[in-house]
């Protein structure tokens, strides 16, 4: 399935979009391109890839802004940023935006093209089947093991794929914590350049999306997150 991935580049530079997209569809994807922001993002909307490289420094719309805005949309496409901007500041200003990756310029291609197949991969695991048809009900929220579907009223709850691998990882013992450790190697699984602070992004952009559903993320410091209902105990 790999070697079809449907990718949108987002590249001003004319050089290194003219490099990527042939140096990528030698490697077996299939690569779109757009130089400024608004046509990103018509793009996007037009026909879903299966992930976006996104530049951050942009015409017409700045990269966060596109990510932001096709979030808002209900775009739940792997985002990978690409950016000269390298700094730690920057890395959870695209993470809380809605970004799943995050590499540096300068860059390694194979990387670049390792970190895209682990996104779609990741992707891909978070909506595979699971083997227990069992289903566990908190609150309004119906989360379907045999599925990994989860739902909130009846309406599908829209989450990208490392919130739901969060998710999972919670609700696999409700009321139980699960350690900051544990998180993080299910959410970023094999990503050793990435910070744990990173799981803290990941928490706080969850909580905001349960915000006003009944149900609360709570941190228990020295013991990791839970997942309950409000007024539960």
């Amino acid at each position: 399935m790999f070697g079809a991935m449907q990718l949108l580049l987002v590249e001003d530079d004319s050089a290194m979009r003219t490099t990527l997209q042939r140096t990528l569809m030698r490697r077996g994807m299939h690569v779109s391109v757009a130089s400024d922001g608004p046509s990103a993002l018509a793009h996007w909307l037009a026909r879903e890839p299966d992930a976006v490289v996104l530049d951050l420094s942009l015409p017409g719309l700045d990269g966060l802004q596109v990510l932001e805005r096709a979030r808002a949309q209900g775009l739940r496409t792997p985002v990978l940023i690409l950016t000269a901007r390298g700094t730690v500041g920057d890395r959870v200003l695209g993470l809380n935006a809605g970004a799943d990756d995050y590499l540096a310029k300068p860059f390694d291609l194979d990387e670049l093209e390792a970190r895209l197949r682990a996104l779609l991969r990741r992707s891909h695991d978070s909506f595979t089947p699971k083997s227990t048809p069992e289903t566990i009900q908190l609150g309004a929220l119906r989360y379907e093991k045999e599925s990994g579907a989860l739902y909130l009223h009846d309406a599908v709850l829209e989450l990208t794929p490392r919130e739901l691998a969060m998710m999972h990882a919670l609700l696999a013992r409700p009321g139980h914590a699960v350690s900051k450790e544990r998180l993080f190697s299910l959410v970023f699984p094999g990503e050793a350049d990435v910070q744990y602070e990173a799981v803290e992004v990941v928490a706080y952009r969850l909580r905001k999306k349960l915000a006003g559903t009944g149900l609360q993320l709570v941190t228990l410091r020295g013991l990791g997150y839970l997942i309950k209902a409000e007024g539960g105990a």
